[in-house]
């Protein structure tokens, strides 16, 4: 995906950098993407960050342009029915693009889109599936050393784990019920070896490459300003306070609104899926 730069024209275009979207499949004829198969398609209803009761629960959080939600195939239980692939989209709701599918039964469906797959190429789900981007199979059936994406926790809910654009975990190793696949973090994890997977790298690797350029395009994409702590009074928050501009001061150290540690402090506390962790990220 070629990234598009702007020449300076304004403060807004000066660092603004765009995906050319070349990669996406055209309409016949025209010269612009197909539009997304509307039976997969679902509407977000937006909610400004506010729970049922009307209270923020999710702050600076709002607007944004209206979009639709794609219905993404996680699970991948289409079991031994090939399908190929039809077209690559656009998805406003991650980062990757996805790939309209046709099973050989006319059924069709959305699933993420792996580097190196292509239209008319043909995927499957089976335990004795090739090893080759797009296919998916259980982890007792990948080979060790396998880039996989797609990785279920738990046994037919779907893919939970690496599903950004460009991201790519590795199967390590295999014992007894459990295989250790090392996470794009860095952290190293047992995961059952009855879970399925996805073969290959997430697609769209230059999606960090993306710069925004100007505060308006944050707000299409329903993000708003976000105040600093150290700009409030001290009731807004306790970083707030103090003569003119202070650094944050605590003896606690850096906090949120609401007191809990922030900037780094570590505050995972879950005991019951800790023995699942080999290696933490950012061990040494």
């Amino acid at each position: 995906m070629p990234i598009r730069q702007f020449k300076p024209t304004g403060p807004g275009r000066r660092f603004r950098a765009i995906p050319t979207f070349s990669e996406l499949t055209k309409a016949e004829g025209k010269n612009q993407p197909v539009d997304p198969y509307k039976p997969l398609l679902n509407p977000i209803k937006k909610t400004g960050g506010r729970n049922n009761k009307g209270r923020v629960t999710h702050r600076f959080h709002g607007g944004g342009t209206k979009r639709m939600y794609r219905v993404i195939d996680f699970k991948r239980d289409k079991y031994d029915v090939v399908g190929t692939v039809l077209t690559i989209e656009y998805d406003p709701n991650r980062s990757c693009r996805i790939s309209l599918v046709e099973y050989a039964d006319g059924e069709k469906r959305y699933i993420l889109t792996p580097i190196g797959l292509k239209e008319g190429d043909s995927v499957i789900a089976s335990d004795t599936a090739d090893i080759r981007p797009g296919n998916s199979m259980p982890l007792r059936s990948i080979p060790v050393g396998t880039t996989i994406h797609n990785i279920e926790m738990h046994l037919g809910k779907g893919g939970q784990l690496v599903r950004s654009a460009g991201v790519g975990a590795q199967l390590m190793a295999k014992e007894a019920r459990y295989a250790q696949v090392r996470l794009p973090s860095g952290e190293t994890r047992l995961i059952l070896l009855t879970c399925h997977a996805t073969i290959g790298q997430v697609g769209n690797p230059e999606h960090e490459n993306l710069s925004l350029g100007k505060a308006g395009a944050s707000r299409w994409r329903g993000i708003k300003p976000h105040v600093r702590g150290v700009a409030m009074t001290p009731r807004d928050h306790p970083h707030g306070g103090g003569e003119a501009q202070s650094p944050v001061g605590r003896k606690k150290g850096p906090a949120t609104p609401w007191g809990k540690p922030a900037l780094g402090a570590k505050t995972r506390h879950n005991k019951s899926t800790d023995k699942y962790i080999v290696r933490k990220r950012g061990a040494k």
